[in-house]
């Protein structure tokens, strides 16, 4: 595993090499991956981790009386309490494993949302949210008479905070908020919309899928009531999620599913409950992608995070000053506050003929709109090609990306 923390300037070539999906030609030419707000590629030690698991320990965790079992369930809950760690929760016990961000937010929506909301209560969110931080909220809001509104994001792609401001009254219970949009890259002011929420007695969900992987993340600092991520944006496996509660939510919050390990005791006469997290753990986990997000951690805790942030930062701003020195691009979300990544359109060209011929050279984008269907129709537009960066992309990739643009331009415009 690379480690920066002795160096002046983020190596990010030596972070490469810890990389090994990057080593590859993909139609003829050295991939550029550019896509890691889909997901992020996985250094060795995850990948290994996730092996060893299999070939060493595997087993159920929690129950079994053997070897097997008592050393998976120990990295099993050594991970819980790496992650809560990573995010500065209070305990361990408030950290609950989920399928994805996904899992998380309807977790929320559905057990927190069933048990409190009641006809006339106002969900806001945000309005460049993806798809499942939407969604969830409208299908519990139907279910309660509960009604979701859109919080005002401006043309530069930013949440305008006086607006949500005079939206705040004593109906509002929730308010779902990401904390980096996916579609944009613009850094929301999440700790300014949790206090605000707060002063009306609301509660406040962040995404933080699109943030964890680029800085660390204080929960307790934000104040926030959940806190929701994925691991395979952390350079971990797909298919495993993590929600963060405070401790009395959790507590106060009915399961949202049933079935084995959420129980403490099952008779034909009733059923009670087992303490948290594991009340909302239902079944036998994903315990190798849990080992697997641990070992994510361990590699990220092992760089040079501040250096990383600011390597991708250098790495954004250059792409930016190319595309604006670039005829015929046109810049989608230029928020004064972003991470890692760059929307876009090129004049004359639908995103997605864009990212085919970006393909055949090698360099991965993503085209669409997102899972943000509502932002995208405020601006006008069918999607962008979006460019996302992460601390292993390099001014090299950067400069492909340019070259390929100018190659499929010629076959486009």
């Amino acid at each position: 595993m690379s480690n920066q923390s002795n160096t002046a300037t983020f190596d990010a070539e030596r972070v490469r090499a810890d990389f090994p999906i990057l080593h590859q030609d993909v139609n003829g030419h050295p991939l550029v991956y550019l896509d890691n707000a889909a997901t992020t590629q996985k250094p060795r030690a995850v990948i290994q981790a996730i092996v060893d698991y299999y070939e060493q320990d595997n087993s159920n965790v929690h129950r079994g009386a053997h070897a097997l079992a008592d050393r998976a369930t120990e990295k099993f809950e050594g991970a819980r309490v790496k992650v809560a760690g990573f995010i500065n929760a209070a305990e361990p016990r408030q950290i609950i494993w989920t399928r994805g961000t996904t899992e998380g937010i309807n977790l929320v929506a559905s057990s927190w949302g069933r048990a409190n909301l009641s006809s006339g209560d106002r969900i806001l969110v945000s309005a460049m949210e993806h798809h499942s931080n939407i969604v969830p909220w409208q299908l519990i809001a139907a279910e309660k008479g509960a009604v979701v509104e859109s919080i005002p994001v401006n043309a530069e792609g930013a949440i305008d905070l006086a607006a949500f401001e005079s939206m705040l009254d004593d109906r509002v219970k929730m308010v779902a908020c990401g904390h980096v949009s996916n579609a944009f890259g613009t850094v929301n002011p999440v700790q300014d919309i949790a206090r605000l929420a707060q002063g009306v007695g609301a509660l406040t969900l962040i995404d933080g899928a699109q943030a964890v992987g680029h800085w660390p993340v204080d929960v307790q600092a934000l104040d926030c009531d959940f806190y929701v991520f994925s691991a395979h944006k952390l350079f971990g496996p797909t298919g495993l999620g993590v929600l963060y509660g405070k401790t009395a939510l959790l507590e106060a919050m009915p399961p949202y599913q049933s079935g084995g390990e959420m129980i403490e005791s099952v008779s034909f006469d009733g059923t009670t409950f087992n303490q948290l997290p594991y009340k909302f753990e239902a079944g036998t986990p994903d315990i190798a992608g849990v080992i697997g997000l641990g070992a994510a951690i361990d590699y990220v805790q092992g760089l040079d995070r501040d250096g990383a942030a600011k390597h991708e930062a250098a790495l954004l701003a250059y792409a930016e000053e190319r595309a604006k020195a670039t005829p015929g691009i046109r810049l989608v979300g230029t928020a004064a506050n972003k991470t890692s990544v760059m929307s876009f359109l090129l004049e004359g060209a639908h995103p997605n003929d864009v990212g085919l011929l970006l393909d055949q050279q090698g360099v991965a984008v993503r085209t669409g709109n997102h899972c943000a269907q509502p932002i995208m129709e405020q601006f006008g537009i069918p999607g962008t090609v979006r460019a996302s960066f992460s601390f292993y992309n390099t001014r090299a990739d950067v400069d492909r990306l340019f070259e390929a643009l100018d190659k499929a331009r010629q076959f486009l415009v």
